[in-house]
């Protein structure tokens, strides 16, 4: 069922008419008609109408259907970011507090040898790595070979 038909059936199975349906709404008459003929509302018509039809917003736009597929492209992409990032915060605190760790461990077996202090070294520069990769090179490959497929494609 599209997008407008929805609307449109939600509407009829309320009893509604499409002057009720705006009021209720807090929309135009107008505002209505031109959502049932096809006209792609906006989010705060959505929210409205997802308020007045008791649903989700989600459930009126029906992403199954995969009538935007680059909307559900940046949500997947923003998803796997969040995870990348969350990864790094894991293994930043990890490290923090393996390293006060082996810190103590260092002061109360060793207090001469800073072994410890090599192993805080070498993790921390794994995690500034990392971290560069994370969040100031994020995509750089990924649009490197857009641009180069794009030039391949030129010729």
């Amino acid at each position: 069922m599209s997008s407008i038909n929805r609307f449109k059936a939600l509407r009829l199975a309320r009893a509604w008419s499409q002057e009720q349906l705006a009021e209720l709404a807090g929309l135009s008459t107008r505002t209505v008609q031109r959502i049932e003929n096809g006209e792609r509302p906006g989010l705060e018509t959505l929210s409205a109408l997802a308020a007045v039809f008791e649903v989700s917003v989600s459930d009126l736009t029906d992403p199954q259907n995969g009538e935007n597929p680059a909307l559900d492209q940046r949500i997947v992409d923003a998803r796997s970011r969040i995870a990348e990032e969350a990864r790094f915060y894991r293994s930043l605190i990890t490290a923090v507090v393996v390293c006060t760790l082996l810190f103590a461990l260092n002061g109360v077996t060793a207090p001469g040898n800073h072994w410890a202090r090599w192993v805080a070294i070498i993790w921390g520069a794994l995690l500034f790595i990392r971290a560069m990769r994370t969040f100031v090179f994020h995509g750089l490959a990924d649009r490197w070979q857009q641009k180069r497929l794009q030039k391949i494609l030129r010729r």
